[in-house]
């Protein structure tokens, strides 16, 4: 069943967003993407004159209630976005008096799924060496089927519209679709759009392909990285990652971001390039500054010799050009992490130069992906939204799809 199809009157509709918006320390949204990426399908519903139940985490309760991350906080724009009276169930597993009362026109809003343990299902203050783990998981994934099934029964028909969590087999974003049958479970608007914007970058890739990865860790983008490099043509490697490719070749890095245990895997990775034919782009200078912060005192040094006390924060003039003609003529572009600490306006430059050659590669014809986060706060920041071919609403999800992994979140709707 396409959402496209489905006649909503007269149904209440389940509908799992990602609205783990980013927010100031008064609560208030800072980037407010999620929340407009969903609007069509959440619209649609309405239109038709059917009722919708959002459901969303926020981020990392860790199956305990903390208010800092309820879903109250942002209510009311979602109230003003959807243009609909929305009402809020402050308990997401006790909802079905509010969603029994809720009238055909009408939105509710649920709590924070994470503030319960069996939406990830797994055991929670159980070390994975414990004895007894194997049987608390077990049990806890009996518990993450009833909780799916107590969310499923508030509605009649379920929309999985959230792929920053499609790569995540949560009760909410998999377990939820086996309490419906195929004609009343399907995805979202968003997540059509999400999968038809990977399938167009690896369905159809237009050469030169160049990836540019950006973040602090590289163990955290090892998997992905290695794939990439059996795909593209071009890698740009940048953001805290520079740090331990520097050290790796017997640089100083100062105080630097730096994974020291993962020197060996940064060699590999050049290594790995080097055999597939993939040209691997570094930053050969950084702009270092004194303290973590945007009024740290700054200077341009070499990536591989920064002094002790000083730190790498963005990406330097010469990485800044390296990178544009890097990405210059090229036809397909992933770009998944900034250059560095661009919350900071002192240290955005790299990042800004990233994405304004991103945007005249594709006014040229290239297909630009963008994911994850931080990318999608920098095109955002540099009021390159509307320059860029797509901008996903998912990091790791785009990434595990890139990668060619199922992502459970649409194999449970799709089969």
């Amino acid at each position: 069943m396409t959402i496209e199809n489905f006649n909503f009157a007269g149904k209440k509709a389940i509908v799992r967003v990602d609205f783990n918006v980013p927010l100031n320390e008064n609560g208030e949204i800072t980037d407010d993407t999620r929340i407009r990426g969903a609007l069509p399908t959440l619209k649609k519903i309405i239109a038709d004159g059917g009722a919708v139940i959002i459901m969303s985490h926020m981020g990392k309760p860790k199956g305990k209630v903390n208010p800092k991350l309820s879903l109250g906080q942002i209510k009311d724009a979602v109230t003003d976005a959807l243009g609909v009276p929305v009402t809020f169930a402050p308990d997401c597993a006790k909802a079905a008096e509010a969603a029994a009362e809720l009238k055909m026109g009408e939105a509710l809003l649920l709590e924070n799924l994470r503030y319960y343990p069996e939406e990830e299902g797994k055991p929670v203050g159980i070390d994975k060496e414990d004895p007894v783990y194997d049987e608390a998981k077990k049990a806890m994934k009996e518990s993450q089927k009833e909780f799916a099934k107590t969310l499923a029964s508030y509605a009649d028909c379920y929309v999985m519209d959230a792929f920053g969590t499609a790569h995540r087999k949560h009760a909410s974003t998999a377990v939820i679709a086996d309490y419906f049958d195929a004609d009343n479970k399907m995805l979202g608007y968003l997540m059509e759009k999400e999968v038809a914007a990977v399938d167009a970058v690896l369905g159809n890739i237009k050469r030169p392909f160049i990836a540019i990865m950006g973040g602090s860790k590289v163990s955290s983008k090892i998997g992905i990285i290695e794939n990439l490099l059996g795909k593209v043509d071009k890698i740009i490697l940048c953001g805290g990652m520079t740090y331990t490719f520097a050290k790796a070749h017997g640089g100083n890095v100062g105080k630097s971001i730096c994974e020291i245990d993962k020197l060996d895997v940064a060699l590999g990775v050049e290594e790995l390039a080097k055999k597939n034919g993939v040209e691997l782009v570094l930053a050969p200078d950084a702009i270092i500054g004194d303290d973590f912060s945007n009024d740290a005192n700054q200077k341009v040094a070499p990536a591989t010799d920064i002094p002790e006390g000083w730190e790498g924060l963005d990406a330097g003039p010469e990485a800044q050009k390296k990178f544009a003609e890097a990405i210059k003529g090229c036809k397909t572009i992933l770009w998944n992490g900034p250059a560095g600490v661009f919350e900071f306006d002192n240290f955005c430059a790299g990042s800004r130069a990233i994405g304004n050659a991103i945007a005249e590669a594709t006014a040229e014809g290239a297909f630009s992906l963008i994911g994850g986060g931080d990318s999608v706060a920098c095109v955002n920041k540099f009021g390159l939204a509307d320059k860029v071919s797509y901008i996903s609403t998912g990091g790791g999800a785009l990434l595990e799809a890139i990668e060619g992994k199922i992502l459970p979140g649409i194999a449970a709707i799709k089969g």
